[in-house]
């Protein structure tokens, strides 16, 4: 799974002009699922991404976590993660995973994220979304499980 985090003070995605997700003062992660990705992998992700030190604390620094804050999430499905610009102009996207798969995965990811954030907002799987964001720093992470999982 690949994920961008931006640390935001609000965010939220439209579809058709009505807003179906949003979040105050926390996190933005656009959310990719590959073909080989299951919910171990989701897990992993997830226990990354909570405990994560990028939000600041009184001095300033990047001391706390987004349970340390009680920090909100929306997370927005986002296949173009796994695009593929090797050959020609046109990006390819067959790296990413078929999508009843990235669809459950998501769902997956985004239910574990209820467990300990009080407030996570989703996108429309697979629709056409609007995504607008206030950045906060601005501070972005990109993640891949396959990095995280890989012994150094």
């Amino acid at each position: 799974m690949r994920a961008v985090i931006q640390r935001v003070e609000s965010a939220q995605v439209e579809v058709e002009g009505s807003t179906v997700g949003s979040c105050g003062r926390g996190y933005l992660i656009l959310l990719g699922v590959g073909p080989t990705d299951d919910e171990k992998a989701a897990q992993v992700l997830w226990d990354k991404v909570k405990h994560l030190r990028i939000c600041q604390d009184q001095q300033g620094k990047t001391n706390l976590s987004l349970l340390d804050t009680a920090g909100e999430l929306l997370v927005v499905s986002q296949f173009t993660l796994y695009v593929d610009c090797r050959k020609g102009r046109r990006p390819s996207f067959t790296g990413a995973a078929a999508p009843e798969l990235a669809n459950r995965l998501y769902e997956y990811f985004c239910d574990l994220a209820e467990k300990d954030v009080t407030h996570v907002g989703r996108g429309i799987f697979g629709a056409d979304m609007s995504v607008s964001l206030v950045n906060d720093g601005p501070f972005t992470i990109c993640l891949d499980t396959d990095d995280l999982t890989r012994p150094r």
